[in-house]
């Protein structure tokens, strides 16, 4: 499913972290790795991306998506990467709230696993009523109509095969021939 969802819209990075979350819940570690990877290239140096306003009701953070490919690289044994990638994150988080960092770093010294973020369990995608309603058909070129005929009062308007002509009625004048 996330696959298909990331190939609907590649730029779409809470896609990619939660796909990269998957990855490394099924032992995927390069390709959760990368998934997070491409999930912080598509915040676009944004400190986060709110999802709100497409019915998700969740804000994905750049430190989020640091602290999760940290996880990853520590699952790779990339323990000097994942420091790094960790020191990255304190600079993305929000100031003062630095102390699930601090511990992560902590761990990363000590070569300990990073348990990895995801957006909150029963959170799903539901856009707004309004974005739904807009999804029926809609005719927008109307009924066919005839703009100029050659026969004189012909209200007739649609398609259908040639009809049976009555002698006189539909009779071309001699001005609508010329």
């Amino acid at each position: 499913a996330f696959d298909k969802t990331v190939e609907k819209d590649n730029s779409l990075a809470v896609g990619f972290f939660q796909r990269g979350f998957v990855c490394l819940q099924l032992e995927m570690y390069e390709e959760a790795l990368s998934d997070y990877q491409m999930a912080f290239s598509h915040l676009r140096k944004n400190p986060f991306i709110d999802y709100k306003q497409l019915g998700l009701r969740h804000i994905l953070y750049a430190w989020e998506v640091l602290y999760s490919t940290a996880a990853a690289q520590c699952r790779l044994q990339q323990w000097q990467e994942a420091r790094a990638t960790l020191e990255k994150a304190v600079v993305w988080r929000p100031e003062g709230r630095t102390a699930i960092l601090a511990l992560a770093l902590e761990r990363v010294k000590d070569h300990l696993f990073l348990e990895p973020m995801q957006v909150p369990l029963r959170e799903f995608f539901r856009p707004r009523n309004k974005e739904v309603e807009q999804l029926d058909s809609k005719d927008f070129l109307g009924k066919p109509k005839v703009i100029s005929s050659i026969i004189p009062d012909d209200e007739y308007f649609g398609f259908e095969p040639l009809r049976f002509q009555k002698q006189s009625f539909y009779e071309p004048t001699a001005d609508a021939l010329r």
